[in-house]
C-alpha cells in the first residue's frame, strides 16, 4: 500500500508472515502479529476511554516494546513519547503541557512518570511485555469502564504524534504531526532508501525521538520491511548486534558514527562480515572525515540526509549510487519542497545565494500548538522558516551553513561553527570538534571550541590554535580551545552548540 496515510494503513503494507519488530537474539513479530496486536491495543485503549486525538504520553526503554506501542496505540490515539530518563520536574512540565489523557509506562517499572501522572489524575496504563511472545508483544492494564469520545482507527487528519522541540533558548514548543505528516515522511524516506520488504534496520536511536520513530521503525514498516530495535545505542555492543541481526542499513546521528569508527579497528571480523547496503545519517550534519572514514570502513554508501520534528523527520537527503553523494551537504530534495529564503524578507532566493532553509509539503506539520506567535514567525506564504541557513548549487543539492541561532555575531563579523568544526577537524589528534559562541564584553561572542583528541594523540591547545589559524582567517579562529575526554551531548546524541559555554564554565 504505497500510498497509505495513516498507520492503521501503513501496517497493511507487510506480507502477513514477513518479519515487521525484531530485537537482538529474539524472534521476530510479523506484520500479520503487529496488526493483530495494533486491533487489539485501540478497541483496550477505547475501553479506557482513550481515543482519536487523545494525547497518550509514552514512557518506555528503548526496545521492540517502545516500537510496537508507538506504531499500535498511534493507529488510534496521539503518541507523545517523552524521554525515560527524565526527572519528576520534566515529566510534570511535559505531561501538563500536553494535557496527556493517559500515561503508558512499563509494568514495574518506578519511574517518577507514575507518580507525576498520579498527581494530575492522570490514567496510568501499565504495559507488560509477553516474556514468551515475539519481540515486541504486550498487553496494556489500566482502569476500564470509560467511554472514548472518538474510538476505532485514525483518520488521515487526525493527531498521531506530538513531539516538543528541543527548547534550548526558550519553552519547547509543542509539534503536533497528522497521521498523513508521519506516512508521508515514512513514504519519502523508504524511497529515497530505495527500501523493499528484503531489507532489514538496526535501530540504535532513541525512540522518543523523530529521527528514531520514524527513519528507523515507520519507513521500515511502510516499506513491509523490519526494524530490530535495541536497547539503545552501545558502542560496546554494536558489533555484536551487527553478526546478530545482520541488517541492511542503519542510520545514526554523527557522534554515534564516530563511537563506532572508534572501535571498528578492534571489531574487523565483524566489520568485515557485514552485509550492509548503505549507512544512513542525520539529525546534524556529519563532517566529510567521517563520511570517508565510514564508507572506507564499511564498503558501503553513506547517506547524509536532513530532518527536523516539524517535518516529521525528511526534507532532504543525499542519494544512494548511482545517484549523487556530495560529502558536506545534506542532498536534494527528498519529499518536500525545499528552497532559499531571505532572512530579512519572504523572497525566494536564486541558486547560490546564502539565506533561511524552508519547506513545505505533505509531511510539514501544519503548526505549533497554542503557540500562535511562533506560527506567525515560522509560517510564511505556505513555507516553513527551518531556521537553518543554507545555499542550494546548481544540482539542487543543499549545504547547510549553520542554525541561525547558532551563528557566532563576532562584532558584526558572522562566523559558521561548522566551517571552524570541518577545519578542526583535518587537525591529525582531533577525534570531535564542536564550535561555539562564547560571551565576550566588547565584541558580543567570540568563537570557542571544545575538542576530543583521539586515542594516544596529543595535542595542545596553542597548536590547535595555530593549525585552525594556518587555514581560517584570523576572527574565524578559536580565541579558545577546551580539551575534553568527552563533549556534552543531548538527550538523542547531538553535540549541543547553544548553551555549551555555559555547561563548560567560559560564559562569565
Amino acid at each position: 500500500m504505497p500510498n497509505a496515510s495513516t498507520l492503521h494503513d501503513l501496517l497493511l503494507t507487510g506480507a502477513d508472515d514477513a518479519p515487521a519488530i525484531g530485537a537482538p537474539d529474539r524472534p521476530s513479530m510479523t506484520f500479520a502479529e503487529l496488526r493483530d496486536l495494533a486491533t487489539e491495543t485501540v478497541t483496550a485503549l477505547n475501553g479506557f476511554g482513550i481515543g482519536r486525538n487523545d494525547v497518550v504520553a509514552i514512557v518506555l526503554a528503548n526496545g521492540p516494546e517502545m516500537a510496537a506501542s508507538f506504531a499500535a496505540i498511534g493507529a488510534g490515539a496521539t503518541t507523545a513519547p517523552l524521554n525515560p530518563a527524565y526527572r519528576g520536574e520534566e515529566f510534570d512540565f511535559y505531561l501538563t503541557d500536553l494535557k496527556a489523557r493517559a500515561l503508558v509506562v512499563a509494568e514495574g517499572d518506578d519511574t517518577p512518570a507514575r507518580e507525576i501522572a498520579a498527581k494530575h489524575g492522570i490514567p496510568i496504563l501499565d504495559l507488560a511485555a509477553e516474556a514468551d511472545g515475539p519481540a515486541g508483544s504486550f498487553r496494556l492494564t489500566g482502569p476500564s469502564g470509560a467511554t472514548a469520545t472518538k474510538g476505532g482507527i485514525a483518520g488521515l487528519d487526525d493527531t498521531a504524534l506530538i513531539l516538543h522541540t528541543s527548547g534550548t533558548t526558550s519553552r519547547p514548543k509543542m509539534v503536533p504531526l497528522s497521521q498523513t505528516n508521519v506516512c508521508a515522511s515514512a513514504h519519502h524516506i523508504g524511497g529515497t532508501l530505495a527500501l523493499t520488504p528484503a531489507d532489514s534496520c538496526l535501530n540504535i536511536m532513541p525512540l522518543f525521538h523523530i529521527h528514531g520513530l520514524i527513519a528507523a521503525v515507520l519507513s521500515s514498516l511502510a516499506a513491509g520491511s523490519s526494524v530490530h530495535c535495541t536497547p539503545g545505542f552501545n558502542a560496546l555492543r554494536f558489533f555484536q548486534w551487527l553478526d546478530n541481526v545482520r541488517p541492511s542499513w542503519y542510520t545514526a546521528v554523527p557522534t554515534m558514527h564516530q563511537a563506532i569508527l572508534s572501535r571498528a579497528k578492534r571489531n574487523q571480523d565483524s566489520v568485515s562480515n557485514a552485509a550492509l547496503r548503505f549507512i544512513r545519517s542525520s539529525s546534524s550534519s556529519l563532517p566529510p572525515q567521517v563520511m570517508a572514514e565510514l564508507e572506507e570502513t564499511f564498503n558501503c554508501p553513506v547517506i547524509e540526509s536532513y530532518g527536523m520534528t516539524e517535518a516529521a523527520h525528511q526534507m532532504a537527503s543525499n542519494q544512494l549510487p548511482p545517484g549523487q553523494r556530495k560529502a558536506g551537504s545534506v542532498g536534494a530534495a527528498a519529499g518536500p519542497d525545499v528552497a532559499i529564503m531571505s532572512e530579512s524578507t519572504s523572497d525566494l532566493l536564486p541558486q547560490g545565494e546564502v539565506g533561511e532553509v524552508v519547506i513545505r509539503g505533505p509531511n510539514v506539520t501544519s503548526g505549533y500548538i497554542e503557540n500562535p506567535a511562533a506560527n506567525a514567525t515560522a509560517f510564511i506564504d505556505g513555507w516553513f522558516r527551518t531556521g537553518d541557513q543554507g545555499v542550494l548549487d546548481t544540482d539542487g543539492f543543499l549545504t547547510i551553513t549553520g542554525r541561525l541561532k547558532e551563528i557566532i555575531n563576532r562584532g558584526g563579523e558572522k562566523i559558521s561553527p561548522r566551517e571552524v568544526d570541518e577545519i578542526l577537524l583535518d587537525h591529525p589528534a582531533i577525534a570531535q570538534a564542536v564550535t561555539f559562541a562564547m560571551p565576550h564584553d566588547k565584541l558580543g561572542e567570540e568563537v570557542a571550541a571544545a575538542v576530543v583528541l583521539a586515542d594516544g594523540a596529543d595535542a595542545s591547545e596553542g597548536s590547535i590554535r595555530e593549525f585552525a589559524g594556518s587555514r581560517l582567517a584570523d576572527f574565524k579562529v578559536p580565541r579558545k580551545v577546551v580539551i575534553l575526554d568527552e563533549i556534552p551531548k543531548g538527550a538523542t546524541g547531538k553535540l549541543q552548540r547553544i548553551g555549551l559555554a555555559e555547561k563548560l564554565g567560559l560564559a562569565g
